[in-house]
């Protein structure tokens, strides 16, 4: 009997029918990427030479599930240190980066038919994640601004299951009050719903005001999972390391799906994690501290070119700026590609995002000045 055909499991098929996610080319001679989520600089020597150290130590067997008990004490500090409250080991979840954390997150909360509640435009893994696990998707649209419509949240969190988005915000760059934190807790708890808050970009933040993280506010207690990762604050994506937090049944489930997919993050890279968490912090500032630069340099070209629109970006390190042209953001980025210059159509981040083009400062300055240049004179061609 020969083989049918073989067709992908449904969980797939629902992926690749509602995914809105691109690929984009890596910065060449040809080619300037701001396309890319990535920091440019190197990750810091002492968590290099912490890795490298552990390996030579003998630290090459399989870790615990949860996390090396180093480690999560570590992290356990750290959280404890923003939310005033202890956390106790099983409170804690290392995991394959930022990305695994999303998804055993998600897929140990969704069920079938589940609403769940998303920013439009926001980073366009939940969507998928929400889709993987036969969830709805029910997107929320932001105001011109990018900020959260408080009115709308209300209604829109009425029956739903989950509510996932991210602060600083991916591809907004926004930053979202305490007032907008402390009325979506509000909400939350009135609806009686689950959280899972994706602080990702945290140490990222250029605003006046004081960031606050979900872990500031008691209404997200016992009903949160607070994902977090070492990728962008200090420089480590390659790495693959990040860690969810939240109550112990909720970690207990999220643990089963991560260790069931990924198993165990690798022991070295733990052990440079604890460095760079409890040793490298300066590093982290000197890093910022660029961003800055480039995010005002970005910020300068962009304003400098006819038919933009720009909400200065408060953190993260994105500028997300809308155009005049009557042209969709897919077919627009396609064109500018034509002219050496790798942007993200916003149309990628939800039906909100479309007319809207993601650009990223973590490039260097040399080629954010090169890009925008390029992005000036393709659009001037196309109007």
């Amino acid at each position: 009997m020969s083989l049918k055909p073989f067709s992908p499991a449904e969980a797939v098929l629902r992926i690749e029918r509602t995914s809105l996610r691109v690929q984009q080319p890596a910065s060449g001679a040809e080619m300037i990427s701001l396309a890319m989520g990535e920091p440019d600089f190197d990750t810091p020597p002492r968590i290099v030479a912490a890795a490298a150290d552990a390996l030579r130590d003998g630290y090459t067997h399989y870790a615990p599930l949860l996390g090396e008990k180093a480690l999560c004490q570590a992290l356990a500090a750290e959280i404890e240190s923003h939310s005033g409250v202890a956390v106790k080991p099983s409170e804690v979840l290392v995991t394959h980066g930022g990305t695994a954390g999303l998804a055993a997150a998600i897929l140990s909360i969704v069920n079938p038919g589940d609403r769940v509640v998303i920013p439009d435009p926001t980073y366009s893994l939940y969507a998928d994640l929400v889709n993987m696990a036969g969830g709805i998707c029910v997107p929320m649209p932001c105001k011109a601004d990018l900020h959260w419509d408080l009115q709308r949240l209300a209604q829109t969190l009425e029956g739903a299951a989950l509510f996932v988005f991210c602060n600083p915000g991916n591809p907004t760059g926004i930053v979202h009050s305490r007032e907008e934190i402390e009325t979506l807790g509000a909400l939350v708890q009135q609806h009686n719903i689950r959280v899972i808050a994706d602080e990702a970009y945290s140490d990222l933040v250029f605003t006046d005001r004081p960031f606050t993280s979900v872990l500031q506010v008691s209404a997200f207690r016992g009903r949160t999972l607070y994902c977090q990762t070492f990728s962008k604050s200090y420089a480590m994506t390659g790495w693959r390391v990040g860690y969810l937090s939240g109550p112990a049944e909720m970690i207990a489930a999220a643990a089963r799906v991560h260790n069931t997919v990924n198993g165990s993050v690798n022991t070295a890279v733990q052990r440079a994690a604890r460095v760079a968490l409890t040793e490298c912090k300066d590093d982290v500032q000197r890093m910022v501290a660029v961003y800055r630069q480039r995010r005002q340099l970005m910020m300068d070209g962009l304003h400098a070119i006819p038919g933009l629109t720009l909400n200065p970006p408060e953190g993260a390190f994105y500028c997300f700026p809308s155009y005049a042209l009557p042209i969709p953001a897919i077919d627009l980025v396609a064109m500018l590609r034509e002219q050496g210059i790798a942007v993200r159509p916003g149309s990628e981040f939800g039906a909100a995002g479309e007319k809207h083009l993601r650009l990223s400062y973590a490039a260097s300055s040399e080629a954010i000045a090169e890009g925008v240049k390029r992005l000036k004179r393709g659009l001037a061609l196309l109007g």
